[in-house]
């Protein structure tokens, strides 16, 4: 009896020691059993129905064993199990602190990451970079069996085109490391979303890119005033390019690519645009009548500012002195960039009285636009610009009491107001020969639209 007792407790202690390593496996056989002693039950209950009086009942218990389950759970025990996590580098990173946060306890993993030439590039430059490691099972951490690590490309000519990709691998003779320049595909995506605060948050909400927010912006900049008329109850839509790094849209700078199409509906009006590029000419925006979106001047050369002063008298904050202030100053943080509002040639850049650090453009039909304050200069005197081009940053130079940017407008020398000069500005319109293609194009986007609004977060078949 004491060598059954003994065995007995030996079978006992190797099925707990089973049971604790691989609790939700014990629990799924043991639901199963339940399972079909259930449907046993269900079989034989109807029957007892057919003939409603009484009888005398006799209840019979047996103990019933299911036969091979310590076998099953002794497979389940040698069997190797995998996880997978992911996250992103953070910049307070360790190698120890982010191997833990990937659930990876491993001195040998954590040695290699500080010392090895190519994994410790994973914890320099840019936070932001994607993870992915695979570990072995363990409720403290698993061993590490690979790390991915996919972030911007080595040389900067190919970092709108390429990903490093970092792969940490275990193999039978140790750790190894390998990096390689990969190129990152451009996958269509599209989102949507209702304004309940503020526009960001419902593009947050809609996980779009910041700079698509941006490029939302500037293709109904001359429809909408987003930095004073959006409210509640406004939405939106756009079809977007979305570069890809292995399948996943990448989380560093220049994320996505260019905004395909856009529909955004401002209280009872709605404003459709969609990008498209007669052969030979530069692209652009346009409704769906083949009308030009970008006007000869956008209404603002900083993105989503706030207006500190307008084109009217003011009371002089340095002279203390009421006088027809003749710009615009727009409010914003220190190094801001500062965009030209139209194409020309820049006349003056350098240093003024009052102004500060200021740049002068001059433009087709006599006009001029002045950008006064910067920070810094980009551009040189001579030097040929773009609509949208950088010519410097947001500053405090010359007589400003904050960081903002002083802009004027001028007209055969004198200054107007700038918001209604781009608002009259003209626009460009399609020519027949190609209209024929834009109207194809532009209903396949327009379905497109349609479909984000259904389904607002998505990957979209590409539309060439």
């Amino acid at each position: 009896m004491n060598n059954l007792g003994e065995k007995a407790r030996l079978h006992l202690a190797h099925a707990d020691l089973t049971v604790r390593r691989h609790p939700k496996t014990f629990s799924a056989i043991v639901t199963a059993v339940l399972t079909l002693s259930g449907v046993t039950a269900f079989g034989v209950a109807p029957l007892s129905m057919v003939d409603s009086t009484p009888k005398n009942i006799q209840t019979v218990t047996e103990s019933v064993s299911p036969e091979g389950l310590a076998a099953q759970a002794e497979a389940l025990a040698e069997y190797e199990m995998l996880l997978h996590r992911s996250d992103l580098t953070r910049s307070t990173d360790t190698a120890d602190t982010l191997l833990r946060r990937l659930g990876v306890a491993d001195p040998e993993a954590s040695s290699f990451l500080r010392k090895d030439p190519v994994a410790r590039t994973i914890l320099s430059g840019r936070p932001g970079k994607m993870l992915r490691a695979v570990t072995e099972s363990s409720p403290g951490g698993g061993e590490l069996q690979e790390l991915v690590v996919r972030g911007p490309a080595a040389e900067r000519t190919q970092l709108g085109s390429h990903f490093t990709r970092i792969t940490v691998r275990r193999t039978e003779q140790g750790l190894t490391s390998v990096s390689e320049q990969v190129p990152m595909k451009i996958e269509t995506r599209s989102g949507a979303a209702t304004v309940r605060t503020t526009l960001f948050a419902a593009t947050d909400e809609a996980r779009m890119p910041d700079n698509i927010t941006g490029q939302m912006a500037d293709m109904f900049g001359n429809d909408v005033d987003f930095r004073r008329d959006i409210r509640p109850g406004d939405s939106f839509a756009v079809v977007y390019e979305a570069l890809t790094a292995d399948g996943e849209p990448v989380t560093w700078g220049g994320s996505a690519g260019r905004v395909l199409a856009g529909r955004f509906i401002h209280g009872k009006e709605t404003y459709e645009a969609v990008w498209f590029q007669e052969s030979g000419k530069k692209g652009e925006y346009y409704s769906l009548k083949g009308q030009g979106k970008q006007k000869a001047f956008m209404s603002s050369p900083l993105a989503f500012s706030r207006v500190t002063s307008g084109f009217a008298m003011r009371f002089h904050p340095i002279l203390q002195t009421w006088r027809a202030h003749l710009g615009v100053d727009l409010g914003a943080p220190m190094g801001t960039p500062v965009h030209t509002v139209g194409n020309g040639v820049v006349n003056f850049a350098g240093v003024q009285n009052g102004y500060g650090n200021v740049v002068i453009i001059g433009h087709s039909g006599g006009r001029e636009t002045v950008y006064a304050h910067l920070s810094r200069i980009d551009v040189n005197k001579g030097a040929s610009v773009t609509q949208g081009s950088v010519i410097g940053a947001v500053g405090a130079t010359g007589w400003a009491t904050g960081p903002h940017l002083h802009f004027e407008f001028k007209v055969k020398g004198a200054q107007v107001d700038p918001t209604q000069v781009a608002r009259a500005s003209e626009t460009s319109e399609l020519s027949g020969i190609t209209r024929a293609r834009f109207e194809s194009q532009s209903k396949q986007m327009h379905a497109q639209l349609m479909e984000s609004i259904v389904r607002p977060v998505g990957k979209l078949a590409r539309v060439e």
